[in-house]
């Protein structure tokens, strides 16, 4: 997802691609997956991924063998889907051990690349990842110029310290209201008196040196 996930091609066009990606194990997706997959959208396909050697750390349970259920529920749900006609595909590997995990770990990462070069996408270009490190950077930033301008000791409200921050401080106070929400709630020497429920009436002091 993060490869595949873009908005535009190589050539500027404004594409939306991407492939969202969802994993489970075992019978857990039964319950978790299935039922959405055979019966929901059919925007997807699946990848099923069997290891043929039992697990070595599953003993029998009065004479029955775990692993057979295991199989037992990788073989319904794949007939399950195609009874829906839903697309999938089966990996099945002999044993699973660390040469099998590199392999499939390179397997995805080959398609990864191969899928973008058919839809025309950069898959090794990130500007939504690089956007989130920015902007997490501006946010940090912000709080060091909050915990500044608190450092006097006086009481001010979430409309007062955003203009008190004058220059810079963002278009909005919610910014403000996260991190003062969170240095509150951290024993950092920070109080809010008032209802967190009514941010706009709440009065945030800095309480020690």
């Amino acid at each position: 997802m993060e490869s595949l996930g873009k908005k535009l091609d190589r050539d500027g066009q404004v594409v939306h691609q991407g492939i969202a990606v969802y994993g489970n194990k075992g019978s857990t997706d039964q319950h978790a997956y299935v039922q959405q997959l055979r019966d929901g959208v059919d925007n997807f396909f699946v990848t099923f991924i069997e290891a043929l050697d039992d697990p070595s750390d599953i003993q029998p349970v009065d004479g029955e063998n775990p692993a057979d259920f295991l199989d037992g529920f990788l073989q319904g749900t794949r007939t399950a889907l195609l009874e829906g006609g839903r697309q999938s595909l089966t990996i099945s590997l002999q044993v699973f051990n660390e040469r099998s995990l590199g392999a499939l770990i390179a397997l995805f990462e080959r398609a990864v690349g191969f899928y973008g070069e058919l839809v025309n996408i950069n898959a090794y270009h990130q500007p939504g990842v690089e956007a989130g490190k920015k902007a997490a950077a501006e946010i940090l930033a912000l709080q060091q110029r909050i915990e500044q301008t608190l450092a006097d000791g006086q009481a001010r409200t979430l409309v007062q310290l955003h203009q008190d921050l004058g220059e810079g401080a963002p278009t909005s106070p919610e910014p403000l209201f996260w991190i003062l929400r969170h240095l509150c709630g951290n024993q950092r020497g920070y109080q809010a008196d008032g209802d967190w429920g009514r941010p706009n009436a709440l009065v945030f002091r800095r309480t020690v040196a």
